[in-house]
């Protein structure tokens, strides 16, 4: 069994917990949380589970890391404190562990990271043996792996577009819905999400992969984006109220440009309300979807619905975001110590899961 620390027990920890429980090679060996309230906590409780795990969560990560586990899953979020999070991996790697995150959006094409991002993780690497693997969703899965399978089953490609299509309002981080992308927002407010260069900071790595499998030139990444107000006002469950004529839709691409044409896209259709830009794609039912469109022939289009958590889209996606991650651990493990991305690990089937009752 492979000693393995969950580290944040938000909607990712939430879901790592679970998912390291379940894995037949691994054992839950600590979870670290940030909040003092949740210090002394069993790892069960907070995971949402039915029985306890008998691991009690700290808020101690020096006392976790001194002890060498030999894997990390680290789940606090990047979004907003990106150098406190890569400080977080870097300790984890130079401690020895196999890390895996979805924190650190540069890192996932790591070849093609900034230097600050990726010397320190190399750095680790060399000072502990320690490895790093980061993923996610979209970025992540759905749009690497996914349309990559699903090109090899075609005669004739034209264009790889790869879609999220979701209600915000079931995403339950208030500060990045709100500040981040902008909703409930004036029209005049520039979302961090859509300022220049920054949807290829977050997606372009998942372009560069695409592109590096394809075995294709890109002449460069370029992006487009729009936004819709809301036409009325309209009151969420988890976010509360989002007023009429303030941004209620955002849609953007980060496009990869081959020979002077668009051919591998990465789309975001994002609304807080489903009211907003009815005439922009929308998934085909409930709140939430990731499509991958094959243009070429035959023409293929797979839409992935994912739930998890009293059938929450978003809680679905961050839960095969964990089942990515954590299901590389053991191969990581046994892996060389170094930095690692989509292409490298690949998608395994459930070894030793199916059917396994969860005690």
């Amino acid at each position: 069994m492979i000693p393995t620390v969950v580290w944040g027990t938000g909607n990712v920890g939430r879901a790592a917990i679970r998912a390291v429980d379940a894995h037949p090679a691994l054992e839950l060996a600590a979870v670290i949380v940030h909040n003092p309230g949740k210090v002394g906590r069993d790892a069960g409780e907070l995971a949402g589970l039915e029985y306890p795990l008998g691991v009690a969560a700290t808020d101690d990560s020096e006392a976790v890391l001194a002890a060498r586990p030999a894997a990390v899953v680290y789940a606090a979020s990047g979004d907003v404190r990106p150098d406190d999070a890569l400080a977080d991996i870097t300790r984890a790697v130079a401690a020895g562990a196999a890390v895996v995150s979805p924190a650190l959006y540069p890192l996932y094409d790591h070849r093609n990271a900034p230097p600050e991002f990726r010397d320190p993780v190399l750095e680790a690497v060399a000072r502990g043996g320690g490895s790093l693997f980061a993923s996610g969703v979209d970025p992540g899965w759905g749009n690497d792996v996914l349309p990559l399978l699903l090109s090899g089953l075609g005669t004739r490609v034209d264009v790889i577009r790869c879609q999220e299509i979701f209600d915000y309002s079931t995403y339950e981080q208030p500060d990045s819905v709100r500040y981040l992308v902008g909703m409930g927002q004036p029209m005049d407010y520039e979302p961090m999400m859509l300022m220049p260069s920054v949807p290829t900071m977050v997606w372009g790595g998942q372009v560069r992969m695409m592109a590096r499998a394809l075995g294709v030139e890109l002449d460069e990444i370029r992006e487009t984006s729009d936004r819709r107000p809301l036409e009325t006002t309209v009151t969420t469950r988890t976010m509360g109220e989002f007023e009429a004529g303030t941004q209620g839709a955002i849609r953007f691409e980060v496009q990869g440009i081959v020979a002077g044409e668009p051919r591998i896209v990465i789309e975001h259709v994002t609304r807080i309300h489903p009211s907003c830009a009815p005439d922009w794609p929308t998934p085909p039912d409930g709140t939430g979807a990731h499509r991958v469109v094959i243009e070429g022939r035959p023409r293929i289009e797979v839409t992935v619905e994912c739930t998890d958590e009293d059938d929450n889209r978003s809680a679905g996606g961050n839960a095969t975001a964990v089942g990515r991650l954590v299901g590389a651990i053991d191969w990581l493990v046994d892996a060389e110590p170094g930095l690692y991305d989509a292409l490298d690990i690949p998608l395994r089937p459930a070894v030793g899961k199916l059917g396994r009752k969860q005690s």
